[in-house]
């Protein structure tokens, strides 16, 4: 049995240990019943219940959140407009958000699926810095997908 300060008050029996609990006007609560024999504490467990509480609270407030965010272009996209794109998946990386990379073909462009690689390794080449490829391009259908994740700070 353990006390409200942590200190050990040694084996006792069930009804000692309860009624010791109740001159204290604390809980008696079993810490460990698979040890030999049973561990038991007195504390207030109301109190307990809400730091633990607390505790997930907290930590459910600094988890991190990701979100998937998506860039379309098309495969004949020009510079002012694929450097648009770029500055959009720079900031969504900048937030920690996914990023989902598509682009679209259309009739014949079907035909020129390097210029969409070319595409897609310009956009890993300027995002390198702040992202890192999870999945590298590929095509579905009339569309070529990747995914960009933000890079860790422990890199």
């Amino acid at each position: 049995m353990i006390d409200q300060e942590g200190e050990q008050i040694g084996i006792k029996s069930i009804n000692e240990a309860l009624d010791i609990s109740a001159e204290r006007g604390l809980d008696l609560v079993e810490v460990a019943p698979q040890a030999n024999p049973p561990v038991c504490r007195i504390m207030d467990y109301g109190k307990y219940k809400y730091e633990q509480a607390k505790k997930e609270k907290e930590a459910k407030k600094n988890q991190n959140v990701m979100n998937v965010k998506e860039v379309q272009m098309g495969v004949k996209i020009e510079d002012h407009d694929f450097n648009v794109k770029l500055k959009q998946a720079r900031r969504f990386l900048n937030n920690k958000d996914k990023v989902k990379v598509r682009i679209r073909f259309r009739g014949r462009e079907m035909m020129h699926k390097e210029l969409g690689y070319d595409l897609m390794d310009r956009l890993i080449e300027e995002t390198e810095d702040i992202g890192q490829v999870e999945s590298k391009p590929k095509m579905e259908g009339r569309n070529m997908m990747m995914f960009l994740t933000p890079k860790s700070e422990k890199q």
